[in-house]
């Protein structure tokens, strides 16, 4: 049964045309069983014809239809063919037009019709078993019944099928905003990633490059500052494989706690310790805090501890030889701000200018990336007296 729904359902017109086909022979049994009492009877087989046609044709043309069906009901009013069989088409068609996504004015041509007509009947084919007027009048508006009713349901039809396509157009939106909310969702966490991997990379290995550096060219004369300096290429190494670690595993679903690897992310207290690791690595740093230490939320405490580490990482690399930094912590009531000093001889104008060149930069960008995220502010450029600062405000609440 489901197969043959779905085969009517898709030859709408073919199912238009065996019901016409049925019409057309009930209307011409109708016109030969009352032939002898009839006047005319290729007229009405003409009428049962034209109106077959509107049935079969009521979904592909269903206006010019309508049209035709009135035209056809004036000519049997003007000729006087009384109301038979094929006449039935008259309600098919109401019901049609009133159901079509259609012009208006169709539609009210339709209800206008079929209200006239009972009324056009009775006068022009008065009945003679009622003699009083208000039965009459009473059975006109029965026999108009029919008619209202087949347009109550087209309209009915044609208000659901618009719902129905409202709904649906609205789950189609709703998937698109899904799929691009997924698409946003999946781009900020690959930034996120990369930021997270480049402060790991540009950090860790930066001091392992130092202090190897520094190990070659003491080998011979100081192998005590050599050991020293590789104890210290080797503790970065691990500390960095251990924060790369911690980042390819959030990628696998609960990885780092199954494992028990989960390491928590660096906040403020431990920028202390990040001072300390960059002095051993032979940066002079001048570290000071102000104002009242107390908890912040974590994205601020990550962002800071982040943007001091490429700070430092950006002064062991650009700063020179012999370049001193110093960073300053200041708790206000509603945020924490970040000074950031090197007086060495700094970066290339362009690259804080345009966010970096033939792949450099990137720490400038990534730090503007984190503090837009939490809704903080940034300034980052050269000191007039030499060297490179950044300044940055991170408020307790995101702004909105």
């Amino acid at each position: 049964m489901q197969r043959l729904y779905d085969f009517l359902r898709r030859h709408p017109t073919g199912v238009d045309g065996f019901w016409a086909l049925v019409l057309l022979g009930f209307s011409l049994l109708w016109v030969g069983s009352t032939y002898p009492a009839i006047d005319h009877p290729v007229l009405y087989g003409t009428v049962a014809a034209l109106l077959s046609l509107v049935v079969a044709l009521r979904r592909r043309a269903p206006e010019k239809m309508l049209l035709l069906t009135v035209a056809i009901g004036l000519v049997q009013l003007a000729l006087g063919l009384i109301p038979f069989v094929a006449d039935f088409a008259m309600l098919v068609i109401i019901h049609t037009v009133a159901a079509h996504a259609g012009p208006r004015w169709a539609s009210r041509l339709a209800l206008a019709g079929g209200l006239s007509a009972s009324p056009l009947s009775q006068l022009r084919w008065p009945s003679t078993e009622f003699s009083s007027w208000i039965v009459r009048i009473f059975f006109t508006v029965i026999m108009a019944v029919p008619f209202v009713l087949a347009w109550v349901l087209g309209d009915s039809l044609r208000t659901r099928r618009a719902y129905f396509a409202q709904l649906e157009e609205r789950a189609f939106r709703l998937e698109q905003e899904r799929e691009a909310q997924a698409k946003v969702a999946v781009a900020a966490e690959r930034a996120r990633i990369a930021r997270e991997l480049h402060d790991v990379v540009a950090h860790n290995v930066s001091v392992m490059v130092v202090q190897a550096d520094g190990a070659a060219y003491v080998m011979d004369t100081s192998p005590e500052t050599a050991k020293q300096a590789l104890e210290t290429i080797s503790g970065t190494g691990r500390q960095a494989l251990a924060e790369m670690r911690r980042l390819l595993g959030i990628l696998r679903t609960g990885e780092h706690e199954e494992a028990g690897e989960y390491v928590p992310q660096p906040d403020v207290r431990q920028i202390e310790d990040l001072v300390e690791q960059v002095r051993g690595a032979g940066l002079t740093v001048d570290f000071a805090i102000e104002g009242s230490p107390r908890p912040l939320p974590s994205g601020v405490e990550l962002t800071a501890y982040r943007i001091v580490q490429e700070a430092l990482t950006n002064t062991r690399k650009h700063g020179g030889p012999d370049a001193g930094a110093s960073v300053r912590l200041v708790y206000f009531d509603d945020g924490l701000g970040l000074l950031v000093e090197d007086d060495g001889r700094g970066a290339p104008q362009g690259m804080y200018e345009d966010g970096g060149a033939d792949g450099r930069g990137h720490g400038l960008i990534g730090m503007r990336e984190r503090i837009g995220m939490v809704g903080g502010t940034l300034d980052a450029g050269p000191r007039p007296g030499g060297g490179f600062r950044i300044s940055a405000l991170l408020p307790l609440k995101p702004a909105h």
